[in-house]
């Protein structure tokens, strides 16, 4: 044991006992409480990854068939939904026969429904494409524009991304940036 005496200003002698201990303890708690919020500060980070992960797509959720509604329903088995693909500047927009409908939202048709696909736009073609799984008969990409409707029949039901394309003729940057959407056929 290691004793430290020191006088005051007023005369007096004052002696600390175990200063190399004093010291080794204070390093070590400091030590200890630097890894604590080392600790801290990576589980949170983790915590925060995880809850960024959430998808954006609604077919990626447990139940999307959940979300279908009267609201954003497209047509029924007496009337067919129609679709409208028009290009933006940049995008493809795709806006179902609905009352208030907005671009690229996400909707839903029931199964046995007559799908029209078609422009408002007098000299733009589009592409819709589901990739190996359509929902629709005939089973191909759906390739149209202003001057031709092309129609389809909601066949499989699920949910479904698929990728849009707009292009207007004549144009040097004449396709458009896709637009992901979803839609979902109802049994």
């Amino acid at each position: 044991m290691r004793y430290v005496a020191t006088r005051t200003p007023n005369g007096c002698e004052v002696a600390w006992g175990d200063m190399d201990m004093t010291m080794e303890f204070q390093k070590k708690f400091n030590t200890s409480r630097a890894l604590l919020l080392l600790s801290c500060i990576v589980l949170l980070s983790c915590a925060l990854a995880v809850a960024q992960k959430k998808s954006k797509y609604r077919c990626d959720e447990e139940q999307p068939e959940s979300m279908c509604n009267a609201a954003n329903t497209c047509g029924s088995a007496s009337s067919p939904c129609t679709i409208n693909i028009t290009r933006s500047a940049s995008y493809a927009n795709v806006k179902p026969g609905i009352p208030n409908a907005k671009n690229n939202q996400f909707f839903c048709i029931k199964a046995g429904t007559t799908v029209v696909w078609m422009s408002s736009n007098k000299n733009n073609g589009f592409m819709v494409s589901f990739g190996t799984d359509s929902p629709f008969d005939p089973d191909d990409p759906i390739r149209g524009g202003g001057a031709k409707q092309v129609t389809t029949k909601a066949s499989t039901p699920g949910c479904y991304k698929y990728d849009v394309g707009a292009f207007r003729s004549g144009t040097v940057y004449g396709m458009s940036g896709g637009s992901k959407s979803e839609l979902v056929i109802l049994p």
